[in-house]
């Protein structure tokens, strides 16, 4: 018996050095004089055999390139002005996004999205997704808002049919920091999905406009924003969407703490093939209004001002393509959209617009497409007077071309 347990001492020990010396984590007994690098990178070895298989990691993204030529003309007063530009990068015609995606395991996706745009470097969202079940999505961090569907589905230069963006729909703060959740259920033979949220918010300007508060809240209260989507038909050819938000703007410790605001946008998408075209109509709806409150007159600081913070905008947009055609022509879509914005009467920043805008894409394959696209905006100003100086009215027309690649 003592023969057999010392044999078998005698194999246990020469297993376990064997171990130890072939998975790296010992070629002799630690001393003092191992090295904390060779430690390190040993024990990084090992981690990454242990997670090899169960992370994933992609660099995906978008990116625009273009032209535009624009001539502007404003008259104040019976007098006209006419401005010309000519530039290979703008709001419209440029960016550069690559987006980093790391998954792990089955249930956590992680998104980061640098952009280098408009002339500076910023984030579009970084945020990380838990994935509960196929009907529930979990997600924190810095994210697009859910309100309508033209910034969070639409936007990217990729999917949209037109060089630039409905005017007056982005809302004043378009992505924030926040929890949501997300997801979509069948409903009979209909389909329906969800996207809730809470958030930081927006901060109320001296002058009545709202900006985000960003990563700090301006008050104790938080923002709640969502989208209701229903597709009532069968093929999902049809959806429905309706938005809300709400929060209040005011900074604490200010002269209007509780002012709060109310946003609602309705949205519709509809895609049917009426052979041998494909037929696209969108189009979203935004109401804004802001509690009225009593603001300083910049030039008078004894004067007050006051007026009806209520804000509307929309677009609609229809694109016609020869899909269902055997030649070149169905890569080439033609898309004519009209938007709208309507800002409040007599405030410092009041001003009514109209944009007209046309243009034809040719889709390299269906991540990739150059565009033609003829925009004319016109403007006119509502503003308060006593306030700001009256900036008349303007016409502008511009010329896009634009090729953007999803990565």
């Amino acid at each position: 018996m003592k023969l057999i347990f010392n044999n078998l001492t005698i194999g246990l020990t020469t297993l376990l050095f064997t171990f130890m010396v072939e998975t790296g984590f010992a070629q002799k007994a630690p001393t003092a004089q191992d090295s904390l690098n060779d430690r390190v990178t040993a024990l990084e070895q090992q981690a990454f055999i242990q997670k090899r298989g169960e992370d994933h990691f992609m660099v995906a993204g978008l990116a625009t390139i273009g032209f535009v030529t624009n001539v502007t003309t404003t008259t104040i007063g019976g007098a006209s002005t006419i401005k010309r530009s000519s530039t290979f990068g703008n709001a419209d015609t440029y960016e550069f996004s690559p987006m980093l995606l790391w998954k792990h395991g089955d249930k956590f996706l992680m998104e980061f999205e640098p952009s280098f745009n408009n002339d500076g470097l910023s984030v579009n969202w970084a945020d990380v997704s838990y994935f509960v079940t196929p009907g529930l999505i979990i997600r924190g961090g810095y994210m697009v808002i859910p309100f309508g569907i033209y910034n969070k589905r639409l936007a990217a230069g990729w999917i949209d049919k037109l060089a630039t963006d409905p005017i007056g729909l982005d809302i004043p703060v378009s992505a924030d920091y926040g929890f949501e959740v997300m997801g979509g259920l069948p409903l009979g033979d209909m389909k329906w999905s969800y996207d809730v949220g809470v958030f930081n918010g927006m901060q109320l300007l001296p002058d009545g406009e709202l900006q985000g508060a960003g990563i700090t809240d301006n008050n104790i209260n938080k923002t709640f924003s969502g989208r209701i989507g229903i597709l009532p038909l069968s093929n999902s050819a049809l959806e429905f969407g309706f938005s809300a938000l709400t929060g209040k703007v005011g900074d604490e410790g200010s002269a209007y703490p509780n002012t709060r605001a109310n946003m609602y946008a309705f949205d519709m998408n509809f895609i049917q093939p009426i052979r041998p075209f494909s037929v696209n109509i969108k189009a979203q709806y935004n109401i804004m209004n802001v509690d009225r409150a009593n603001y300083v007159n910049p030039n008078d600081s004894t004067q007050l001002y006051s007026y009806n913070n209520h804000s509307t905008s929309g677009f609609a947009q229809i694109s016609v393509r020869p899909a269902f055609l055997n030649s070149t022509l169905k890569n080439f879509e033609i898309a004519y959209r009209y938007a709208s914005s309507i800002t409040p009467v007599m405030s410092a920043w009041g001003q009514n617009e109209t944009q007209s805008t046309i243009g034809v894409a040719y889709w390299i394959n269906w991540r990739t497409v150059l565009k033609v696209s003829r925009e004319i905006i016109n403007t006119s100003s509502t503003v308060n007077q006593a306030i700001v100086p009256y900036t008349g009215i303007s016409n502008s027309n511009s010329w896009y071309i634009q090729f953007s690649i999803q990565l």
